[in-house]
């Protein structure tokens, strides 16, 4: 027997979650299974009107509408040019998604309590506009906690160092997140799709919360934060993200003020490629333990489904071959057995994370991971579409043209045999699915082995030849309907249909080369023109079939056969269906064919004006309403012909990218640093260092004061200790307790002698989770060190690196961060501690992007400092000696307006010189390069922080340990990708001195 999800909620005793009432807060409600299929809704907008979003036990559905929300993760502030973002979005939008969602971090808005800053970088108003005009729904996850690998897992680095506990019911620690979240929900207020402000349509509680899961601390938490954000005018359904597949904090399990209805139980998943795709649904285990199952009464909901995994430091995760290895080890054909699985698990709302990663800048990143986040997402770092994203275009186009998806009810097994049909193959999984309204039949098949087969599987009653590559997937329907005629079954995977002039059409794809069999309902013979590429067609017993080997673009024009409505019909294969782009406009949809990316269709009049990008030289050809005769493309118009395809065909291929020349880097300056390290240095003006309490969860070490950086202020980058005492007589040696972060270290110096460098250890496969790190640094005093008269003072830099994240609700945060305890051998000595961090955070850039060096607080960094009196200087530089340096260069660049250049700074040494570089990009720390430890090397400058077209000014600052000479050894700009067209982008605010 197959059980619907409606038969399976009501035998599990859940028929009350089946009839599950959603809508808007006006009234707007539907009862589970009772929406028929119908059209998507069409892209939504800010346009002012009340919107209703509910949902059932199959999908969303907004103003009646269903629709699979298929979405991808991008988070605003890792890319720190607010021009950028239009870009990132209008390339997922045209590439399939619908939805994006979006983590906000709470420190990246606060550096202090009572202290929110939503302007510049951190617009998070105008990042939710661009994607309403984009025509992107948007998943809010505002924390408080959210992870995400990023500094304390989002939290300020300011309540590190409260009372508290995080993450409960703790009444100092919920006044906190309430000043947070009236903060950022006045701006979600204002961009909720209900109202038509924006497009946002779901909104998250809290973020992977296994704790406290049965204890009022916890279930009081959360009912408190159900009751905030209700309070602050948040009326879209809300949901929570569990931590797995637990049923944590499914609806029923914590108070809701009595609102029914409007909570959904979403959960996250990131399964390794080494193994089978998991059923997380209709075929899985069930119950709590089932993913979706464990709210039956709501659609399947993945939060966060791995769109590739991050690296840590040393790049142990993938072997130091970084973000490229794991963008091919969860690729296209990953993502087809993963995401299609998904689906045929009843999955309609599938968010992948992370689809388009970017920099964790500044000292964003959370201990664990390094500068770059590309994730080995389908959109990298630099911006540039991967070959990832080409089953994310065709299953995107797939959902929206073919509403049928969006209500499936689990149908009979059908059985798979080798391409005789006389036996099983091993390692081939099929799923079916059934539309109970059309009726429509879906086939998922997934081959779990590295051997390429040719299975045959019973499809409309017939036995058909399907071939399915090595660790590959593909979905394919029967009963499809394709405007005016019926599909009965093809062997390759529906990617869209639509109505354009005076006639449908519809596009099916798969893998270069493969043989193809679809088949139409015809009721007499039609007429069958092959328009371009190869096929055989046939018609008998009212079918007609055609057969053709996919290459490139294979066009078929079907007329009559008792239909008057023409059907062209579009065979392409992987890279022709990536060039293939629906934009849908109030007058009816664009289909565009050619170039490397359409960002927005537009038609005035009778005219479609088109913007987008060209790589190489391109094809220009548009499917439109009726009646359209004109093409512009980037804003100049195209001179066209008709063709027998009812397109219109540019006569000309559009020109593609210009070269970009980069300049060399030249002319350095160079200036040492850390005066500090100096006995005779002022420190006066510095923070005493004598408190004997601390809320951290690291002991205080008894007898000491208090030495953590975050109890007196100090939350981000390198902080300086001076500790003045009177003599060393009979003291042999000196121990430094520390904790930092992964990849901490820690510098000491006696009266301006250097003691030595002690290093965090680089992460192995054991380690690579672990975010806090302690260690005792023990360096030997000499004898004429210990001879000298007093007073004296002993100076330690301690790169702390960033906070723990608290994905254990452990406060684990508030770990200490820099020196805990310092003690002499073979004797005692009373010391006076004074400590510095960063000064004040930068108005512009944050309070993330600068610490707590000599440098930094004095401006080094910045565009405006004059350097002149500074020593010119070549790379590469072999210097060697314990401290910090810094290095000046600047350059000009000249990159046509017309041209979006993507461009990074390379750097190169001797793996075994030991020392690392911050990098300042006209003021912005966009990244820290740890030479003996990789694996990252290029660092992505983003346009708008970077000038394409005018003067810039990088600054370095080189810590080095003292053991080898220190570089840097070579330093380039490195083109990363290039485009012609692009968004027009304004320069970010850097200002200097």
């Amino acid at each position: 027997m197959v059980l619907s999800r409606r038969t399976f909620s009501a035998l599990a005793g859940t028929a009350a979650l089946g009839l599950t009432l959603g809508g808007s807060g006006d009234g707007g409600a539907y009862a589970a299974g009772t929406v028929p299929t119908g059209p998507a809704p069409g892209p939504p907008r800010a346009d002012g009107r009340r919107h209703t979003i509910g949902f059932d036990s199959y999908s969303m559905l907004i103003d009646g509408r269903r629709v699979v929300l298929w979405s991808g993760e991008v988070h605003p502030f890792r890319l720190p040019s607010p021009s950028l973002w239009r870009d990132v979005l209008q390339k997922l939008r045209a590439h399939g998604y619908n939805t994006i969602s979006v983590y906000v971090s709470w420190n990246y808005h606060s550096p202090a309590p009572g202290h929110y800053d939503f302007t510049g970088v951190r617009d998070l108003g105008l990042f939710l506009r661009t994607a309403a005009e984009t025509g992107l729904y948007v998943i809010l996850r505002p924390g408080p906690y959210i992870n995400a690998e990023v500094d304390a897992g989002g939290f300020p680095g300011w309540l590190t160092a409260t009372r508290g506990t995080a993450r409960t019911s703790d009444p100092t620690y919920l006044s906190h997140v309430d000043e947070w979240l009236t903060a950022v929900n006045r701006v979600a207020a204002r961009h909720l799709h209900t109202d038509g402000g924006g497009t946002i349509v779901l909104y998250q509680l809290e973020n992977e919360y296994a704790n406290n899961v049965t204890s009022p601390r916890g279930r009081d938490y959360m009912a408190h934060l159900y009751a905030k954000v209700r309070a602050d005018g948040i009326d879209v359904p809300l949901f929570h993200n569990d931590k797995g597949r637990n049923g944590h904090w499914a609806p029923g399990t914590f108070s809701t003020g009595g609102e029914k209805g409007r909570y959904l139980y979403g959960f996250d998943g990131y399964p390794s490629p080494a193994e089978p795709p998991p059923d997380w649904g209709y075929y899985g285990v069930g119950g709590t333990k089932g993913g979706a199952t464990a709210s039956p009464g709501t659609p399947g909901f993945v939060a966060e489904f791995g769109g590739g995994w991050f690296d840590p430091w040393g790049g142990v995760e993938f072997d130091g071959k970084g973000y490229a290895e794991s963008a091919r080890t969860r690729d296209a054909a990953y993502e087809r057995r993963f995401y299609l699985t998904n689906l045929a698990n009843g999955i309609k709302i599938h968010n992948v994370y992370m689809t388009f990663g970017g920099t964790s800048w500044g000292w964003l990143p959370a201990p664990i991971v390094y500068t770059s986040y590309d994730y080995g997402a389908a959109l990298d770092e630099a911006r540039r579409p991967t070959p990832k994203l080409v089953p994310m275009h065709q299953i995107g186009q797939l959902l929206h043209s073919v509403p049928d998806l969006a209500k499936l009810d689990r149908a009979p097994a059908v059985a798979v045999g080798d391409g005789g049909g006389s036996r099983a193959v091993a390692g081939i999984t099929a799923y079916h699915l059934v539309n109970p309204d059309t009726k429509a039949h879906f086939h998922v098949l997934r081959n779990d082995r590295p051997a390429d087969v040719v299975a045959a599987v019973t499809l409309a009653g017939e036995s058909v030849r399907v071939p399915l590559p090595g660790l590959d997937a593909r979905l394919l329907a029967t009963g499809l309907s394709l405007g005016r005629r019926t599909l009965r079954y093809s062997s390759a995977q529906p990617m869209l249909r639509l109505a354009a002039g005076r006639q449908d059409i519809a596009v099916f794809t798969g893998r270069e080369g493969e043989a193809t069999w679809t088949v139409l309902e015809c009721a007499s013979t039609p007429k069958v023109t092959v328009l371009e590429g190869s096929a055989r067609h046939e018609h008998a017993h009212g079918l007609l079939r055609i057969d053709a080997e996919l290459s490139g673009l294979t066009r078929v024009l079907v007329e009559g056969g008792g239909n008057t409505v023409p059907l062209l019909l579009l065979l392409a294969d992987d890279r022709a269906s990536a060039r293939l782009w629906r934009h849908d406009t109030p007058s009816g949809p664009v289909l565009v064919r050619g170039p490397a990316l359409v960002r927005t269709a537009e038609l005035r009049g009778t005219t479609v004006h088109l913007t987008g990008d060209t790589v190489t030289a391109a094809d220009l050809e548009v499917w439109g309403p009726r009646g359209v005769d004109g093409v512009v493309w980037n804003q100049g118009a195209v001179r066209t012909r008709a063709t027998p395809s009812g397109s219109r065909l540019a006569e000309r291929r559009l020109p593609g990218v210009p070269a970009v020349a980069l300049p060399a880097l030249g002319k350095w300056r160079h200036h040492s640093e850390n005066p500090e390290s100096a006995a005779p240095f002022d420190d006066s003006a510095w923070r005493t260092a004598d408190r004997t309490s601390s809320h951290s969860v690291t002991p205080v070490p008894a007898g000491q004061p208090v030495l953590f950086a975050d109890d007196y202020g100090f939350h981000y980058g390198d902080v300086w200790y001076r500790g003045h005492f009177a003599d060393t007589a009979g003291a042999e040696s000196v121990s430094l307790s520390y904790v930092t972060g992964t990849q901490g270290l820690l510098m000491a110096w006696l009266d301006g002698r250097p003691l030595g460098t002690h290093r965090m250890p680089v992460p192995d496969k054991k380690t690579v989770r672990q975010g806090t790190w302690a260690a005792r640094a023990t360096f030997s005093i000499t004898p004429e060190a210990r001879r000298a008269k007093g007073p004296h003072v002993l100076s330690v830099l301690v790169r702390r690196m960033q906070h723990d994240q608290d994905g254990a609700a452990r406060d684990t945060h508030k770990a200490a961060r820099g020196l805990t305890a310092v003690t002499f051998g073979g004797a005692s000595a009373a010391l006076s501690w004074r400590i510095q961090g960063a000064a004040a955070p930068d108005p512009v850039r944050g309070p993330l992007n600068h610490g707590g060096l000599y440098g930094e607080r004095q401006g080094w960094h910045l565009p405006g400092f004059a350097d002149g009196g500074w020593k010119a200087v070549e790379f590469p530089q072999a210097r060697r000696g314990q401290g910090v340096c810094w290095y000046r260069t600047g350059f000009r660049l000249a990159v046509d307006p017309a041209v979006d250049a993507s461009i990074g700074l390379t750097l190169t040494d001797d793996p075994s010189r030991a020392y690392r570089v911050q990098i300042f990009l006209n003021g912005w720390n966009l990244g820290q390069y740890i030479n003996d430890v990789g694996p990252q090397h290029t660092f992505v400058l983003p346009n708008g922080v970077l000038n394409t077209r005018g003067a810039n000014t990088l600054a370095l600052a080189v810590l080095a340990d003292g053991t080898t000479p220190a570089g840097p050894g070579t330093v380039r700009l490195t083109l990363m990708g290039s485009a012609a067209g692009g968004v027009p982008v304004t320069p970010v605010a850097s200002p200097g001195r």
